[in-house]
């Protein structure tokens, strides 16, 4: 979502006295003068509503027009080298590299998701992507310490199946309890009389093939964060996250979930997923961002007639994000070890509040179970102000090819539109850096 009201808070002292300043711009004395003119010319590109709206429709069009090999470089060049890690592990790896050698670390993401109506027939295409996420552990966890992964779940599991599950979890005496989708994790037969034999067959094996990544991450030291998606499919996707942790999150939170403040149920879930994992005494992992689907949220409610699942105003949803990031941040205080939180947000005045009440609570800047997360390419004066200060700050790093990365690069920057827009203080920090390399300024 956008800025927050009031513009930006710069300078604003944590409560030990220590500023943190993104207003100033050393921070990107660190990066190479080709990295500040190509993020300088893609977010300019960016600020353009129109282009950021049409970019699937205009990357197809390019490509047929350019031909492969001229389209290919041209994005490497600009867009996908500013936003995707690399497509071979090599790339990858070095991209990693790159961002640790400024105070950052990668969280990697393989970009793969499906909606209702784009399910696959069979099995073929969930089982490729649970290969692709098992080699995104052993990547991430070659790229340093503390390694950190996305995981989408309509990878693994149809979205349809998905959208069933949280219909009929809304149902009174539904049987898909907690309990009963750890026994299916663990190889016992699904046999819900809620689902047809095809959708119980279906959620029998993508539950294992969550719970094969999920372990795999969790022996191989790799922190995993599930991606929340539409609303219409959350419910389900909190229930495998949840009976993920309770098979893995026993000694430290492996498998983390997220929780989207601009959903009107966003703090009620995190506090109710917060007293299950403690009742069951499981380790809790806590991504909080604002949300990403919001115009497919609004236009699906219109459509159906029901009611609109978003808070109706931006203030309304950047008063939800704090008291959400009071509430994670309050837990992770009280709780120690048991419970970590990622503030995901590009939003200056949050992250500022989240630093000041971190200090506040007693909570360290490293090693204290919170970290902040952007996206790669995206508010990186906040991510290296942040870094510079000792805080951990996690990159979220897309890879793979041009052609499988770029559809989901379109649709992220068209739910961050504003953001990019918005990204007036990005641009002038790193105009303003090349013309000090330029006239060697000191």
């Amino acid at each position: 979502m956008g800025p927050e009201r009031g513009g930006v808070a710069v300078g604003r002292p944590t409560a030990k006295g220590t500023p943190l300043n993104f207003g100033e711009g050393t921070a990107f004395r660190l990066k190479s003068g080709r990295e500040l003119a190509r993020a300088l010319l893609v977010l300019r590109l960016c600020a353009f509503p129109r282009l950021v709206r049409h970019a699937g429709t205009i990357l197809t069009v390019s490509r047929r027009v350019l031909g492969a090999r001229l389209w290919g470089g041209l994005l490497r060049a600009t867009f996908y080298g500013q936003f995707v890690g690399g497509e071979t592990p090599a790339e990858v790896v070095a991209a990693a590299g790159r961002l640790r050698a400024v105070g950052l670390r990668p969280m990697l993401a393989v970009p793969t998701e499906e909606d209702v109506g784009q399910e696959k027939d069979g099995e073929e295409w969930y089982d490729a992507n649970r290969g692709a996420a098992l080699e995104c552990v052993g990547l991430a966890a070659a790229t340093g310490p503390h390694p950190m992964m996305q995981l989408k779940v309509t990878a693994l599991m149809s979205a349809r199946l998905c959208e069933t599950v949280s219909r009929r979890l809304a149902e009174p005496g539904a049987e898909l309890t907690l309990e009963r989708v750890e026994e299916v994790m663990g190889g016992e037969v699904a046999s819900f009389p809620c689902l047809t034999p095809e959708e119980n067959r279906h959620l029998g094996v993508s539950l294992r093939r969550l719970d094969d990544v999920a372990g795999f991450a969790a022996a191989r030291g790799v922190r995993v964060l599930v991606d929340a998606e539409q609303s219409y499919v959350n419910p389900a996707l909190s229930l495998a996250t949840l009976a993920l942790m309770a098979r893995h999150n026993r000694a430290s939170p492996w498998v983390w979930n997220t929780y989207q403040a601009y959903l009107q149920d966003g703090k009620r879930r995190l506090a109710g997923d917060a007293a299950t994992a403690r009742r069951r005494g499981v380790r809790f992992g806590v991504k909080l961002v604002r949300g990403a689907y919001l115009e497919l949220e609004r236009r699906r409610a219109r459509e159906l007639g029901d009611p609109d699942p978003v808070h109706p105003t931006l203030d309304a949803t950047h008063r939800s994000y704090g008291e959400c990031l009071e509430l994670a941040l309050g837990l992770a205080a009280q709780a120690g070890e048991e419970i970590e939180v990622m503030v995901a947000t590009h939003n200056e005045v949050s992250v500022l509040h989240a630093t000041h009440r971190m200090e506040e609570l007693g909570i360290p800047r490293q090693g204290g179970g919170v970290c902040f997360g952007q996206l790669l390419g995206m508010c990186d004066h906040v991510s290296l102000a942040l870094g510079e200060a000792g805080y951990a700050v996690y990159k979220s790093v897309p890879y793979g090819g041009a052609e499988a990365t770029l559809p989901y690069l379109a649709r992220r920057a068209q739910e961050n539109q504003g953001v990019l827009q918005a990204a007036r203080r990005e641009r002038r920090l790193l105009a303003r850096e090349l013309r000090r390399r330029l006239l060697r300024r000191p």
